[in-house]
């Protein structure tokens, strides 16, 4: 379970999350490690550097969504760096994979506490501004063509509990096909800050997610019966 007095950190330095207005899927849970020294992340192939004298705690936001436009289970990330003075002295997003860091030079995309970030349409990469995502190979066919291709996937820390096949690939792509959408490019802030039931443990969330999907999953099948 997630104490109080993390729960309270989670929500003061929660990311401003801004989406595309013609996104479909957002956050359904965020599971949250305060780490206080240095120790290797929870729920994303890193270690975190607490042991800076600047740094009092690293706050990881493992972000959950049900599904990204090409996939069903998408677990984004946020690593806020919080100062002895409670500053917000650094921050990092993950990016396809890997991370990026997500605090602008001069901390001019922080909004107090928060640090603003980008949700790329659809695919829910993070980046202090928008306009790398357009960059990116696969930026406007993975919301049209390309919706559901990759069918149910799931990471590293879920081998053994979940499990995939060719036909749950095939219903998450059909479904996923009714999801289309083309990016307005337009963004605006989710709000999201004071939904104390988002913020849980990343322990409550790791049980969480293989339910989840097998609901979504049962769903799907009531939803898009077999075709014969």
């Amino acid at each position: 379970m997630l104490n109080d007095e993390d729960r309270r950190l989670a929500m003061k330095y929660a990311p401003r999350l801004l989406f595309d207005q013609n996104e479909p899927f957002f956050p359904v849970r965020l599971g949250i490690t305060v780490m206080r020294q240095e120790e290797e992340s929870p729920s994303f192939r890193r270690r975190l550097a607490v042991n800076h004298p600047d740094v009092l705690a690293v706050v990881e936001y493992a972000i959950y969504y049900d599904y990204d436009i090409q996939h069903l289970y998408d677990l984004e990330h946020v690593w806020v760096y919080i100062g002895r003075d409670g500053e917000v002295v650094d921050a990092e997003a993950s990016f396809h994979g890997k991370f990026l860091k997500a605090l602008l030079r001069g901390g001019s995309n922080l909004s107090g506490t928060r640090v603003d970030l980008y949700v790329q349409p659809g695919k829910h990469a993070l980046a202090p501004f928008p306009e790398v995502f357009e960059l990116l190979p696969g930026f406007a066919s993975s919301t049209q063509d390309g919706a559901g291709a990759e069918g149910l996937i799931y990471g590293d820390f879920f081998h053994g509990i979940l499990a995939s096949d060719g036909e749950t690939d095939r219903l998450v792509h059909r479904y996923l096909q009714t999801c289309r959408f083309t990016p307005s490019l337009f963004y605006s802030c989710w709000e999201y800050a004071d939904r104390e039931e988002l913020f849980v443990s990343w322990n409550q969330l790791f049980t969480e997610i293989p339910d989840r999907i097998r609901q979504e999953l049962a769903r799907l099948q009531l939803l898009l019966p077999p075709r014969h």
